[in-house]
């Protein structure tokens, strides 16, 4: 998924005659822990909620803002890439802006939330499963034999750390309520199951809390 698939043009940037208390208005309304600074459409600069606190409630944007390289986005980035750089810079927002610099919009924490939930198939029904392996063993054609030998279908997987350097973990969102063949499998070639959830009662519950901070993300 690209930036230009999960924008925002909703949220506001600041200008330069906005004071300190309009920023953090702004801020506290969109939850965000920095805005950009726009002028005539294009990007230059960025506001902290930080800096708000430090300046005088009538003191503007244009008196305080320090020239320095921003960190953006184009629209053809791809989304893990901006995970890393708002993760890296420890920002709340990452402006996209074209090659020279016309501000587009920026992407969200929150855009990023949701756009990673819906890519993941929270909504449809079937199963989660986790299960670990060395690094060596990896292999996504074989994990995907494994669960298709059992008429099933992967929706959607990640691999995280395990704790141990030379094992990782891959968590599986798979269509399907009865795993029970599919977990035999894996146990068959040797993969350790972390965890498994396959009851109706538990995609029934982890939907009603999906739509419950779906609808808390849209307020």
């Amino acid at each position: 998924m690209l930036a230009s698939q999960i924008i925002s043009n909703t949220i506001y940037p600041l200008r330069l005659k906005d004071t300190a208390e309009d920023v953090l208005t702004m801020l506290s309304m969109n939850r965000l822990k920095e805005l950009p600074v726009v002028e005539e459409n294009n990007l230059i600069g960025v506001v902290s909620e930080s800096q708000a606190y430090e300046m005088a409630p009538d003191q503007t944007v244009e008196e305080v803002l320090v020239k320095a390289k921003v960190v953006t986005v184009d629209k053809m980035t791809h989304m893990f890439e901006i995970i890393s750089k708002m993760s890296m810079h420890n920002m709340s927002m990452i402006p996209v802006v074209n090659k020279d610099q016309t501000y587009q919009g920026i992407v969200t924490q929150e855009d990023i939330f949701k756009a990673y939930a819906s890519g993941f198939s929270f909504k449809e029904p079937g199963s989660i499963v986790t299960i670990e392996m060395s690094r060596r063993s990896y292999s996504m054609a074989e994990i995907s034999q494994i669960v298709e030998s059992e008429n099933a279908a992967i929706l959607a997987c990640f691999l995280s750390e395990s704790g141990d350097k030379e094992r990782i973990s891959v968590t599986l969102k798979i269509n399907k309520q009865d795993i029970r063949a599919i977990l035999a499998g894996f146990e068959r070639y040797s993969y350790e199951i972390k965890a498994s959830y396959s009851e109706q009662e538990y995609f029934d519950n982890l939907k009603e809390r999906y739509d419950l901070l779906m609808h808390y993300l849209n307020v």
